[in-house]
């Protein structure tokens, strides 16, 4: 019995590879789940290797939990956390984990200016000659952005330990966190994978990605409570998805009931990566 492989193995650099055929393009939807897996594998190893060659890419993962650690704790700490009943100490425990939250938002620009960027140089055109999912090229992308995040939560925790933060729950409460983190973080990233894909430029992704974020995160309970905010903007907190996992994330390392966050994050992280997944699997296809 004889078998066949696939070997992807991109066109020489600066060349643009033909369109792809209509065979290639009709093959696609019968590409069976372990070699669409083994694609994905072979994807996510290159794009692990151009972060070896370009270690300054790591940058933000290692620099910025470190700085965003320091910063609010140290300028913030002491105010709000006199709010909080307590003093900084109590502080740092309640800014960690809504650090964590926050985490897979600020990486998943990273997503979306990559894909830009990938277009822009044009790696996209090697993989169109490719008898590959279109999807493979995109998840392989979420996969390595996920290992990202992990370091910079490893990171962010190394510091809160540091700092002074307790794990009142258990470890297995930790890793439920965040395993949420993860959840959630991977479904913003087709957010962003829909933004490089739909924009020009990376820098316009860059812009319209923090035009999003900044509402997000400072409108919700990831740095302070809501209790002293003014009622419209606890109204917005209350419907903002980052809000619901910063407190499930609490309450699963802190204590406290976590059901309800828990259920409306899982709800809101399935909702987003159900319209943004297809939509941009389908903006990939056309686009390449």
């Amino acid at each position: 019995m004889s078998t066949t492989t696939t070997t992807l193995t991109p066109a020489p650099a600066g060349a643009a590879g033909p369109a792809p055929s209509k065979a290639a393009v009709a093959g696609e939807g019968r590409i069976g789940l372990r070699a669409n897996l083994r694609h994905i594998g072979a994807l996510a190893r290159r794009n692990l290797l151009q972060i070896k060659k370009d270690p300054e890419s790591m940058f933000d993962v290692l620099l910025m939990p470190v700085i965003f650690t320091l910063l609010f704790v140290y300028v913030f700490g002491g105010s709000v956390g006199s709010s909080l009943g307590g003093d900084r100490h109590d502080y740092v425990n309640y800014l960690i984990p809504g650090l964590m939250a926050m985490m897979g938002m600020n990486i998943a620009m990273a997503v979306g200016t990559g894909v830009n960027d990938d277009f822009r140089k044009g790696v996209m055109d090697r993989f169109r000659t490719m008898p590959i999912a279109r999807s493979s090229v995109l998840i392989a992308k979420i996969v390595v952005e996920l290992g990202r995040m992990m370091v910079a939560t490893l990171i962010l925790l190394v510091m809160g330990f540091a700092l002074g933060m307790t794990l009142e729950t258990s470890v297995l409460g930790l890793l439920a966190a965040v395993a949420l983190s993860a959840v959630f973080g991977a479904a913003i990233m087709w957010i962003f994978i829909l933004l490089g894909l739909s924009m020009k430029t990376a820098q316009a992704v860059q812009g319209m990605g923090m035009l999003v974020l900044m509402p997000l995160q400072f409108g919700s309970s990831i740095f302070a409570p809501t209790q002293t905010m003014p009622g419209w903007l606890q109204a917005f907190t209350d419907y903002n998805p980052l809000s619901n996992l910063a407190d499930a994330v609490r309450g699963l390392m802190m204590g406290g009931p976590v059901a309800s966050s828990v259920w409306w994050t899982l709800a809101w992280a399935a909702g987003i990566t159900l319209v943004t997944a297809p939509l941009a699997v389908s903006k990939f296809r056309k686009k390449t």
